[in-house]
């Protein structure tokens, strides 16, 4: 059986064997990843800055579909009414809270528009409290960035402790409108681009879809794998063949001698 497994043509039919297994296994693993890509979100066709009203309602949320937009708004900022968002890093991704405790803080400043609504805006973000950028420009300003949802009041693990006045947790509309009572206030918030002065960046994505899995790459994945099964198939039974013709042609001449 070894002479069999060790002759030149089987040993071709290994190498051969091999061959194709390693390929299709790889060409199964690749529509695999295909699939797996298909499902991820990607980003969005970005258009051009559209009012903050058409997006940011009185009373309620941006949709899902507009996160992430472009927006533009003209108003002044109302200083008496600034908040800071404590433990947060200049990333609106990054999550907040006991997990970024001492991390820094978004400056949150209400702009008031010309219908007297006000918009959240997240104006940057300082590293301690006493930053200097925090001071508020004075007049009218215009201000460009994108629109983002509420936070949740219970979507960062809060300080037992509590906070200082004139610090949130969150950036949630429902306890704004407590904290900034008798104001019409819209939903969400816009994050600034660029930021305000001197302060840094808070990153913030551009509006992202939600991706449709191929299950045809998948299919595809699996049939290369069936092929792979098939493969090895067929190189067992082409090698027991071989072992099966090698034993009877040595077995041949003695029942010759014995006839």
């Amino acid at each position: 059986m070894l002479r069999t497994l060790l002759s030149p043509r089987v040993l071709g039919l290994h190498v051969l064997t091999i061959g194709v297994l390693v390929a299709f296994i790889l060409l199964g693993r690749w529509q695999l990843g295909v699939f797996e890509d298909s499902g991820k979100p990607r980003s969005a066709s970005d258009p051009a800055p559209v009012n903050v009203t058409a997006l940011a309602q009185v009373g309620g949320q941006p949709a899902g579909d507009v996160v992430g937009r472009r927006v533009a708004a003209d108003g002044e900022y109302d200083a008496a009414r600034q908040l800071l968002v404590a433990d947060r890093r200049p990333d609106v991704s990054a999550p907040g809270g006991n997990v970024s405790r001492d991390r820094g803080y978004w400056v949150l400043t209400p702009l008031r528009l010309d219908d007297g609504t006000l918009v959240p805006v997240v104006r940057g973000w300082v590293a301690t409290a006493a930053d200097p950028g925090t001071s508020v420009p004075p007049g009218r300003v215009t201000v460009g960035g994108r629109i983002r949802p509420q936070e949740g009041t219970d979507s960062v693990q809060r300080r037992p402790e509590g906070l200082p006045q004139g610090q949130v947790q969150t950036v949630s509309t429902g306890e704004l409108v407590n904290l900034w009572s008798g104001q019409k206030l819209r939903g969400g918030f816009v994050v600034a681009e660029p930021p305000s002065g001197s302060l840094t960046q808070v990153k913030v994505e551009p509006p992202v879809v939600g991706g449709t899995l191929t299950w045809r790459n998948l299919a595809y994945a699996a049939n290369w794998w069936i092929f792979a099964g098939f493969a090895v198939f067929m190189w067992f039974h082409f090698v027991r063949d071989a072992v099966r013709a090698d034993r009877d042609r040595d077995r041949s001449p003695e029942m010759v001698l014995e006839g």
